[in-house]
């Protein structure tokens, strides 16, 4: 009885995980709707980051600080790593590089997650068909990513970005193994806001100040995009997320990432009308037998 209410719960982190990657995947095509309609990369993460807070505080009031010091500055590093450092990296990378560079640069967050893990953690590592199937889902994620275009083009300052920002969740990802034993999701991810809101707020005062004209963000297209990233793809994922890491383990939930790639694509497809060709077809494909075969070995 016990093993297969584990299985269930196993499962059902699978579908969770599942879910929060495809809605990962469509808040790149949210944020190049705000893009366009003249929202700088900082104010969305800024806005959307406030919006997750606000909701999450009447579901996690209670306890406003961590058990000690140590543990509390784990978490300041978590909203840098997860939030404010991760965005910027990430975002800034797109000003210098190809989208193509930097989708694939960040999407090898979880083979650096895995050898992380690894270095720290035992109960992580990575058997070698796991890594196998790790290799075969990058690859097919970077066919998804390529869609048909052949060429990639180094862009040292934009690509070395990118990788910064893939190594930031990395580091996320392993800091939050350690914090998950002593805290609960929702706690962690309330902290993860404040403290990513907290320190994106010197950027703002020096480097791109906030947009606060009414006139964009009174427009329907601003403000329905920015509850989504911030209630659903921001409050409801990241404690969704957070929660999976602790049910599947960092390496395996990590893995489910690679997805995220088709789901940007399926969306851009439907919602922007962006092409789908036969390699990023034959690209879903390898993703997919990769994740099977890491998922797999990962029992």
């Amino acid at each position: 009885m016990g093993n297969l209410i584990d299985n269930i719960k196993q499962n059902l982190a699978i579908v969770v995980a599942l879910c929060v990657c495809a809605i990962w995947g469509e808040t790149f095509v949210s944020t190049k709707i705000l893009l366009e309609d003249g929202l700088m990369p900082s104010d969305i993460f800024f806005y959307r980051f406030v919006l997750g807070y606000v909701c999450i505080w009447f579901f996690s009031y209670k306890r406003l600080w961590a058990d000690n010091w140590q543990d509390e500055l784990l978490l300041v590093v978590l909203g840098i790593m997860g939030g404010s450092l991760y965005f910027l990296t990430e975002n800034m990378a797109l000003m210098y590089s190809t989208a193509s560079n930097v989708a694939i640069l960040v999407g090898s967050t979880p083979l650096i997650t895995a050898v992380l893990m690894a270095l720290f953690y035992k109960d992580e590592r990575m058997r070698p068909r796991q890594m196998v199937g790790s290799l075969l889902a990058f690859g097919g994620m970077a066919l998804v990513i390529l869609n048909g275009q052949l060429m990639l083009h180094l862009n040292p300052k934009g690509d070395i970005l990118a990788l910064c920002a893939s190594l930031t969740w990395a580091c996320y990802s392993l800091i939050i193994k350690k914090l998950s034993r002593h805290y609960n999701a929702l706690f962690i991810t309330r902290k993860i806001f404040i403290y990513g809101i907290l320190t994106i707020l010197p950027y703002l005062w020096t480097g791109s100040p906030l947009q606060t004209d009414l006139a964009v963000l009174s427009k329907p297209s601003v403000w329905v995009n920015l509850l989504y990233l911030g209630v659903v793809a921001s409050m409801l994922c990241f404690v969704a997320w957070n929660w999976t890491l602790k049910r599947l383990g960092t390496v395996r939930a990590t893995n489910i990432i690679y997805l995220q790639s088709f789901f940007t694509m399926f969306f851009s497809y439907l919602i922007l009308g962006e092409h789908i060709t036969f390699m990023a077809v034959c690209g879903t494909a390898t993703l997919i037998l990769g994740m099977y075969l890491a998922g797999k070995t990962a029992t």
